[in-house]
């Protein structure tokens, strides 16, 4: 009873940071566009800090490598379910579903659950997961939608990988990762930096998803809302029930990526769907409600599996 209630406390604290950031928002003390200053410290400062000081000095087992194409598998998996799901449709609405189905949101939501309730090597596991679905998430599931929708975009290898590269949370996965396989570590200077600014991560974070968050939509979206909400989190249930009892893994790195798989859908879906001509207030909808469930979800997954 102790272990579900200090779970409960530490979970009610992380939707309370949210809460907090929405509420600050709607009274004026924070405004609509502040989002993107909190998500530009989070993705380049707080959060690649946080990467590398829960990376040092870990002795990562190479076989952990497998976490990359499982990330990468999970999004492809999830692309082709949101594919078959808009056969029937236009080509718009496969683009939809392909981007707002697929993709998690790791290192703004997940990471942060990972970061207060599991060790080094759950983060560990939750980097490498996160490196495989960052290579999908910023740019390949994107060049599929825009071929589904018809916009005549071609992939582009040097696009995508520019892209990768100009992410500061991916080149610490890559870096950090590297370091953990050959036992380097860094100056211990660097890592009190590290430690001391990557603190600030989890509150950062949360309380940027809160000054974000918005739902408007129109009543004759709800119903593709739901569905698109309801077979993700079907599927992320049945991943993570998947993950968990039959990966050959640690107990530490199952617990992982259970979570990371019933984390929400990646902050950058309604950006790409935009891109495609979509529709991106019901993205948005989709992006924000995916948020609630997962906070519910990841919490009763903790209290099952700590």
């Amino acid at each position: 009873m102790t272990g579900i209630l200090s779970v409960l406390a530490k979970a009610i604290a992380f939707v309370l940071v949210i809460v907090t950031g929405y509420v600050l928002k709607k009274k004026g003390f924070f405004q609509p566009d502040d989002f993107y200053l909190f998500s530009k410290v989070v993705v380049r400062i707080t959060l690649p800090c946080a990467i590398i000081s829960n990376l040092s000095g870990i002795s990562l087992d190479r076989s952990l490598l497998f976490l990359c194409v499982l990330g990468l598998a999970a999004n492809i998996f999830l692309v082709i379910v949101g594919y078959l799901m808009g056969l029937k449709g236009t080509g718009q609405d496969r683009a939809f579903n392909l981007i707002n189905l697929s993709g998690y949101n790791v290192g703004n939501f997940s990471l942060p659950f990972v970061q207060s309730f599991l060790g080094p090597v759950g983060f560990a596991a939750t980097s490498l997961f996160d490196a495989g679905n960052a290579v999908m998430c910023t740019g390949v599931t994107y060049t599929v939608a825009s071929l589904s929708a018809g916009n005549g975009d071609r992939p582009s290898v040097k696009n995508v990988t520019k892209s990768l590269l100009s992410s500061l949370p991916f080149d610490a996965y890559m870096i950090m990762t590297v370091l953990a396989v050959f036992g380097i570590t860094l100056p211990r200077m660097v890592i009190n930096y590290a430690g001391t600014v990557g603190n600030a991560n989890t509150f950062l974070a949360l309380l940027m998803i809160g000054i974000g968050f918005e739902i408007h939509m129109e009543k004759d979206k709800l119903v593709k809302i739901l569905q698109i909400l309801g077979m993700r989190y079907v599927t992320a249930v049945l991943l993570a029930m998947g993950s968990y009892f039959f990966l050959p893994f640690d107990l530490e790195v199952r617990q992982a990526l259970a979570l990371v798989l019933l984390g929400p859908v990646s902050s950058v879906a309604p950006a790409f769907t935009g891109k495609v001509g979509g529709d991106v207030e019901m993205a948005s909808a989709v992006n924000s409600l995916s948020i609630l469930i997962s906070v519910v979800m990841i919490t009763g997954a903790l209290i099952l599996l700590l």
